[in-house]
């Protein structure tokens, strides 16, 4: 937004913002304390709504923080537009041809769930006349967004071979993060019928799973290859690590290992003038290099559930000495 010329620039976040530039403001809060939104958004011509719990927190938190979360940020009524950031786990799993906006919403858990009704109160707010813009990104990684895929980055750097379930010959659609960035800047330049709209967002060029992950490994170098597991034992093993808590990997994440997982852009294309550019591949060895270079400092950073710190593995750092 500040290469695009954006002039005051505030984030709302609970946690401690990293490595903010001088030029934004920096507001400690929640999204579901009307009092803490208004503080952040005053006088603000724009919101862009990308507050949320991941799936792994309690129910509780994740509903509030996205649906309640959402209804305050539409209640602050001074913004011209807003930018909601949803998720394609609203589509639940699906496994085949490129999905548009017009797939049923099926999504399982409390995470795609919230993220559901949270869409459903934008529709009701642009009934009302607001325009709000509705993004749909598969998962997406680049610099500060760790998350899941620290787990691969650990495996690559320590020169481990990484699995796959089956033959990982699917494929399974990402998102470079300044590709989403666009986006949203789009979402705000536009005209308002334009931008008042429901859009998927992912690669334009997305490999098989083994083809991504080989990328990774060949850019640490250390000459390991992707390992084909059968993936129905694997499925019920990742499913009781998960219910015993031993695993950071939700169900959503691990159940479409196996599926190939993509949606539509062309939508976003046709409205907004913008076509993601970075490949997954790319994506992930950017994501990687930025890893590399940044370990000492994440090393020491909290581990918590959020995609700015390492997440602890679990029972699979123990299964890490296999490969």
């Amino acid at each position: 937004l500040l290469a695009r010329g954006a002039r005051d620039v505030r984030v709302l976040d609970l946690a401690p913002f990293p490595r903010a530039r001088p030029e934004v403001t920096v507001v400690r809060g929640d999204v579901r304390d009307a009092s803490a939104v208004a503080r952040a958004a005053r006088g603000a011509r724009f919101i862009v709504h990308a507050a949320a719990a991941l799936p792994l927190s309690p129910p509780a938190e994740i509903h509030g923080t996205t649906v309640e979360g959402t209804r305050v940020v539409l209640a602050h009524g001074e913004a011209e537009r807003v930018v909601f950031v949803s998720t394609t786990t609203v589509y639940g799993l699906h496994d085949g041809d490129a999905i548009d906006e017009a797939h049923p919403l099926r999504g399982e858990g409390a995470y795609a769930r919230a993220k559901i009704e949270a869409e459903r109160l934008i529709e009701k707010a642009r009934d009302r006349g607001r325009c709000v813009s509705v993004l749909r990104p598969r998962p997406f990684v680049g610099p500060e967004r760790l998350g899941v895929f620290s787990l691969l980055f650990e495996w690559a750097v320590e020169g481990r071979a990484v699995p796959v379930l089956g033959e990982g010959d699917n494929r399974c659609q990402l998102l470079d993060v300044d590709d989403l960035s666009d986006a949203i800047a789009r979402c705000l330049e536009v005209d308002a019928p334009r931008a008042s709209a429901t859009f998927n967002i992912g690669a334009v060029e997305v490999g098989t799973m083994r083809e991504d992950l080989q990328a990774v490994l060949d850019r640490a170098g250390h000459g390991r290859r992707v390992v084909g597991l059968p993936a129905a034992p694997l499925l019920r093993a990742l499913d009781a690590l998960h219910r015993a808590g031993l695993s950071p990997l939700h169900p959503w994440v691990y159940g479409q290992l196996t599926k190939t997982s993509i949606v539509s852009v062309d939508a976003l294309s046709r409205a907004l003038d913008v076509t993601p550019a970075r490949s997954n591949a790319d994506s992930l060895v950017r994501t990687f290099d930025w890893y590399v270079a940044n370990q000492s400092e994440l090393r020491r950073r909290p581990a918590r559930l959020d995609h700015r710190a390492p997440w602890r593995q679990g029972a699979l750092g123990l299964a890490k000495r296999c490969f």
